[in-house]
């Protein structure tokens, strides 16, 4: 039972798709917070491109 035990510890296999797996987690976060910070200016970039498209300011 030990050496069974042992051996769930010291295998290795899947290790690296985990990895993988917290990396594009924490990326994913950093994206989201930064969109977040960023909302108000994101939001003035399409209107500014709105505006300059149609030539008249679309905001409700």
């Amino acid at each position: 039972m030990m050496k069974k035990m042992k051996a769930l510890f010291v295998e290795e296999q899947g290790q690296g798709m985990t990895e993988y797996g917290l990396v594009l987690g924490v990326i994913a976060v950093g994206v989201v917070a930064t969109l977040l910070l960023l909302k108000t200016q994101i939001a003035g970039l399409f209107q500014d491109a709105l505006t300059a498209i149609t030539g008249a300011d679309q905001t409700p």
